[in-house]
């Protein structure tokens, strides 16, 4: 997840749907930038920063304090829902 970037669109006070106008990014691929599900090109690094007058490092440094306990909270889950046959992919 990016934080710096979701914060300087909130203080720009600009919808992600304008912004993704404004910038010729898809709207759906804005989401995943700012949830840090896909990363942005250098390009859209670039336009980003220029138009939310920001340094693209800041912008665009990752938070993953949380990310590592989700994860592991998700596989076990996974694991244990396999293991139970409730997961209906896994059954047989």
């Amino acid at each position: 997840m990016y934080p710096n970037l979701k914060l300087a669109i909130f203080k720009k006070g600009i919808h992600q749907n304008h912004l993704s106008k404004a910038l010729g990014i898809n709207e759906a691929n804005l989401s995943k930038i700012i949830r840090g599900y896909r990363e942005p090109s250098e390009t859209q690094r670039r336009k980003l920063a220029i138009y939310l007058d920001a340094d693209a490092s800041w912008l665009f440094e990752k938070y993953e304090a949380g990310s590592q306990s989700v994860g592991s909270t998700s596989s076990e889950t996974q694991r244990d829902h396999g293991e139970s046959g409730r997961n209906p992919e896994n059954r047989q």
